[in-house]
C-alpha cells in the first residue's frame, strides 16, 4: 500500500464532516508494546488508569512525563473497563477473572472480587458509580450488578432479552441506565437493582455505548446503524444523525463538561465530536492506522481515549 492510499481515509474523514476539525491540540501516549488498551479514566491528580487488556493488567499513566506502570491483575486476567472511585482507587471489570477487581492508588496492590456462581462467565463489561457511591456493572452475557464498595455486598440479576448489556451511565438525577448491544435497547435499572424498564429504539441499531448530558438526555452509540441517537427519559422520545461517510462504526461514546459529544468512528478512525446546537460533527483523525478508540473519557478540558489498535492512549485538549 503506498503512503497515499493509506493518507486517504484521514483525508477523506476531513472533508466528509460537516463541521470539520477545529483548532483543538491533540496529543499522543505511547504505552508498553502489546497493551491493547480497551478502556480509559482519568483522575484527581492529573493521572490516568487504562485497562492493558491484552496483558492482563492495569496501567497508569502520568501525563506529565509520559511514564506509565504496569500491574498485573492475576492469572487468566483479561481487564474490561475501568473507573476512577470517589478515593481514587481503580475498579475494573475483568471478564478473564470473571471479577469486579480493585485496585490501591498508593501501593497498586490488587483486590478480587468474584462474582457468585450464578453469574458464571458474565462477559464483564462496563461499570459506573452512582451518586451514593455503588459501583453498577454490566455483563455482555446477561447481566447487570451491584457492588457497594464499603461492606462488599455484590449483587447480580439476569438482564431482560439475554444477552447484549455493555455501556452504562448515571444521570445527574443519580438514574443508572445501560445499553444492550444485542438486545437492541436501553435499559433503566430500578434503584433497589431487581428491575429494568426497557426504551427500544425505532429500529435494529445496536446500542454500544452511552452517557448523559446535564440535563438527563441519553446519548448512545448506535453501532450496528451508523449513528449518533440521542433519547430523552422525560417524554420517550428518540432522535438520530447519521454519521459521515458511507458506512460509520460508532463505537466510544462520552458527553463533557459543556455538552458537546464525544464518539469514535471506526470506519473514518477518527475522534468525532458532535454539537448538539449546530448539529454538526468535527473529526480528529488519527496518525495511525486501525487506532480502534473503543471508549473516552474526560476531565474539564480534556478527552481522553484508549487506541486499542496502536497501544496509545490519545488526549483531546478541548
Amino acid at each position: 500500500m503506498s503512503s497515499i492510499q493509506r493518507a486517504l481515509p484521514l483525508l477523506l474523514a476531513g472533508l466528509l464532516l460537516a463541521g470539520g476539525a477545529d483548532a483543538a491540540s491533540v496529543k499522543y501516549f505511547d504505552l508498553p508494546k502489546g497493551s491493547g488498551p480497551h478502556d480509559v479514566a482519568p483522575t484527581g491528580d492529573g493521572k490516568v488508569w487504562y485497562t492493558a487488556q491484552a496483558l492482563g493488567s492495569l496501567g497508569r499513566l502520568d501525563p506529565q512525563s509520559g511514564a506509565t506502570e504496569q500491574v498485573s491483575l492475576g492469572k487468566g486476567s483479561a481487564p474490561h473497563g475501568v473507573v476512577t472511585g470517589p478515593d481514587g482507587d481503580a475498579w475494573i471489570t475483568d471478564s478473564g477473572l470473571n471479577a469486579i477487581v480493585r485496585v490501591d492508588h498508593e501501593r497498586l496492590g490488587v483486590e478480587v472480587i468474584p462474582l457468585p456462581k450464578e453469574a458464571a462467565n458474565a462477559n464483564l463489561n462496563t461499570a459506573v458509580f452512582d451518586d451514593d457511591g455503588i459501583l453498577w456493572f454490566t455483563g455482555q452475557n446477561g447481566f447487570y450488578g451491584r457492588l457497594d464498595p464499603q461492606t462488599r455486598e455484590l449483587k447480580v440479576w439476569p438482564a431482560p432479552g439475554g444477552k447484549g448489556p455493555y455501556g452504562i451511565a448515571v444521570t445527574p438525577d443519580g438514574e443508572i441506565w445501560y445499553a444492550s448491544l444485542a438486545g437492541n435497547y436501553v435499559g433503566h435499572i430500578d434503584p433497589v437493582g431487581d428491575k429494568v424498564t426497557r426504551s427500544d429504539p425505532p429500529a435494529n441499531s445496536g446500542p454500544r455505548r452511552l452517557w448523559s448530558d446535564s440535563v438527563g438526555r441519553l446519548w448512545v452509540s448506535q453501532w450496528s446503524a451508523g449513528q449518533l441517537a440521542c433519547f430523552d427519559p422525560d417524554n420517550n422520545q428518540w432522535k438520530t444523525w447519521k454519521l459521515p461517510g458511507d458506512h460509520p462504526q460508532p463505537y466510544a461514546l462520552y458527553v463533557d463538561a459543556m455538552d458537546q459529544v464525544w464518539l469514535s468512528d471506526f470506519a473514518s478512525n477518527s475522534i468525532l465530536r458532535f454539537d448538539p446546537e449546530s448539529e454538526r460533527f468535527s473529526a480528529y483523525p488519527s496518525d495511525h492506522e486501525n487506532a480502534r478508540v473503543r471508549q473516552l473519557q474526560g476531565r474539564p478540558g480534556e478527552v481522553w481515549g484508549a487506541e486499542s489498535g496502536t497501544d496509545r492512549l490519545v488526549l483531546i485538549h478541548d
